[in-house]
């Protein structure tokens, strides 16, 4: 089927012939990533205002806010479509606030009743609190968002010039207007980063192995997908029997690249073999081992889905989007033209890419060191100075936690947002994702100076509800660990590593029983038929013996302290 690309009220339109009942969207570029960390939410409160007043319907509508765009679809006939399109247009440019405490509250329960991604950390872990990294994070920002904040929200992003209408259907809506407000097209923002050098691993607060890169968007990169999936499945599951699921993906940022991600569940109490099972498929891919029969399995999938008349159709919310961010638009044939050009070397090309920006979710108590990775930054490269209140470090510039010879800084200027409790608390989140809790009550934090944080972090702070008494840190406790973004798992030893630590030491007393018992036999000379004569090869074996003893004890004590996390 051929597309059209048509413009309605200075909007661009793509047509696509449909026979079914009409389908149409309007989407904007604008999304998450656009947001900053104390007004995040905001895009996804905006449409859920636009469409309170479409009320009820006997046809399908629906809003979304993703990653890098907004959209508002309908399935019906032509005068609902105008009718639909024509209303949210009209609540963008006077977006009903009388219904914001409502709304407000109704995305409170929609995201306790949503479910964690598999890759939900490793955002905020590649790119920090910030532009792509927020898509890790809660609506942190909704209780602080007024609706001056929406308005010009909706001013800003919700334009004529940045929008684009998709229509499948045998034209254009008869009457349809979009009448939105001049603006300007707006480019996904430029990525930050968090990570000084990959291929990187953090530690994540359970048993799955996730891994993320970036790479340049292209066909490979879906075929690389579902080349490493097959590579996990049949690895992890068909062969050892330690994971249900292994899965990978391609999505495309919108900027000219894309994320590869790849996942694994654990059975229990198999954490530890299906991260070396995962990191043995990442490294057999990494030298090239791809098999011919994977990749023609893949591409003959890849070209059966561009098969049928629903698949333009299919297609029209990612033209849409193409077309937003200024990326290419393939016809099916160049797409089917180009995945039959995808060679095991591209393939390979397109993994060492990918791979060269690696990010790894290890399971809790595990580390990725023994394979080249290297620990993603857990505490910040310097400290400020300041009056101290226990480990707490308050001064000019920002605040810092110390531990012994590290710590966890929040510059003022870096600070994403300030979590502020009526009771005094606050928890300050850098741009970098590390996180600083202050607790005047374990702290002994004086008034002036939580004014003086507060009066810092003003622009950014978002003010929360009376925390629950059993919530707040008392004196005698210990005092607030730090470095870990929010949400994030705080440092402990894992379960594994503690039943490690266990068995070692009890080998190690094992070992220096049999160590004592030979060097007794060895110096003790008043039983004649027991005396063992100190020789090279006696001499050799208790060297041996001890040694092994004195490494167990360190190896155990190891084991004990654990590692710093993020």
């Amino acid at each position: 089927m051929t597309m059209r690309q048509l413009e309605v009220d200075g909007v661009p339109a793509l047509l696509v012939p449909h026979d079914g009942p009409m389908i149409a969207g309007l989407t904007f570029r604008v999304g998450q990533v656009d947001e900053t960390l104390s007004y995040r939410g905001i895009t996804h409160l905006l449409e859920h205002l636009v469409l309170h007043d479409r009320g009820l319907t006997d046809y399908h509508y629906n809003g979304s806010t993703g990653a890098i765009a907004t959209s508002f679809t309908m399935q019906g006939g032509e005068d609902d479509i105008v009718a639909f399109l024509g209303g949210v247009c009209a609540a963008l440019l006077d977006p009903p606030l009388d219904r914001l405490e409502t709304e407000r509250s109704i995305l409170r329960a929609e995201a306790n009743g949503r479910g964690a991604g598999v890759n939900e950390r490793l955002p905020l872990w590649r790119y920090g609190a910030r532009g792509y990294g927020l898509v890790s994070y809660d609506e942190l920002g909704l209780p602080r968002i007024a609706p001056d904040d929406l308005r010009r929200w909706a001013e800003t992003w919700f334009t004529r010039q940045n929008a684009v209408l998709w229509v499948a259907g045998g034209r254009l809506p008869e009457g349809l207007r979009l009448p939105l407000r001049d603006g300007a097209r707006r480019p996904v923002p430029a990525p930050s980063s968090a990570l000084p050098a990959t291929p990187a691993y953090f530690l994540g607060d359970g048993d799955a192995v996730v891994f993320d890169g970036i790479m340049g968007r292209s066909v490979t990169g879906g075929v690389l997908a579902g080349v490493l999936e097959r590579e996990l499945f049949r690895s992890l599951r068909q062969e050892d029997g330690n994971s249900y699921t292994a899965s990978a993906s391609y999505d495309p940022r919108g900027d000219g690249l894309a994320t590869v991600t790849a996942f694994a569940d654990a059975a229990p109490g198999k954490a530890g073999a299906v991260l070396g099972g995962f990191v043995d498929v990442l490294a057999k891919l990494k030298v090239g081992r791809i098999e011919q029969a994977d990749l023609d399995a893949v591409r003959a999938k890849a070209e059966d889905s561009l098969d049928g008349s629903a698949v333009a159709v299919g297609m029209l919310p990612g033209h849409a989007l193409n077309l937003l961010t200024g990326q290419p638009i393939l016809p099916v044939e160049e797409l089917r033209s180009e995945l039959r050009a995808v060679t095991v070397a591209d393939v390979h090309s397109a993994f060492l890419e990918v791979y060269g920006t690696g990010l790894l979710q290890v399971p809790d108590g595990h580390g990725a060191d023994w394979a080249g990775y290297v620990a993603a930054p857990t505490t910040s490269e310097r400290a400020v100075d300041g009056r101290r209140y226990e480990n707490l470090v308050v001064g000019a510039e920002g605040v810092s936690l110390r531990h012994g010879d590290h710590s966890a800084t929040v510059l003022f200027q870096e600070c994403a947002i300030c979590l502020a409790y009526p009771d005094g608390g606050r928890q300050l989140i850098g741009n970098d994702s590390i996180t600083v809790r202050v607790e005047p009550t374990v702290q002994h934090v004086p008034p002036d100076v939580i004014r003086q944080i507060d009066e810092a972090v003003a622009p950014v702070t978002v003010w929360l509800p009376a925390r629950d008494p059993s919530k707040i840190p008392q004196p005698g406790q210990s005092s607030p660990s730090t470095g870990a973004p929010a949400g994030q798992a705080q440092p402990r030893i894992g379960t594994g590593r503690l039943v490690g630590a266990v068995i070692v030491l009890m080998l190690s007393v094992i070992a220096c029983g049999c160590s004592g018992l030979w060097t007794w036999a060895v110096a003790d000379n008043s039983d004649p038929e027991l005396d063992v004569p100190l020789d090279a090869g006696t001499g050799l074996l208790m060297g041996v013996l001890w040694a092994a003893t004195v490494g167990l004890v360190v190896l155990g004590i190891w084991l004990l302290r654990g590692r710093s996390r993020k």
